[in-house]
């Protein structure tokens, strides 16, 4: 898999990008998501610039990507929590025979 030349449109603005073939889906896919947040914004609040409209997208998505990445930490944390409890119990059952 090679690189690619793609052109994305982001608040109509056309921005040509190099990137690795197996990353076009996702950054099709991202500036998609991008386009839409933009639209929710405009038609929900009385916000007309395009600058500041992108602003409040980022903040947003960068929000939820914190609180997935804690939420992963959360659910990684039980795991192995869990973990060593069988392990635990494994081992106490091991040596009492």
């Amino acid at each position: 898999m090679g690189e690619i030349s793609i052109k994305i449109n982001i608040a109509d603005r056309v921005y040509p990008l190099k990137i690795n073939s197996e990353d076009e889906e996702n950054v099709r896919k991202a500036a998609k998501l991008v386009n839409d947040r933009l639209k929710e914004f405009q038609e929900n609040y009385a916000v007309r610039d395009k600058q500041d409209l992108l602003s409040m997208c980022v903040l947003q998505i960068a929000t939820e990507h914190l609180n997935l990445d804690r939420q992963q930490s959360t659910t990684s944390l039980t795991v192995t929590q869990k973990i060593e409890q069988i392990d635990k119990k494994l081992t106490e059952f091991l040596f009492k025979q």
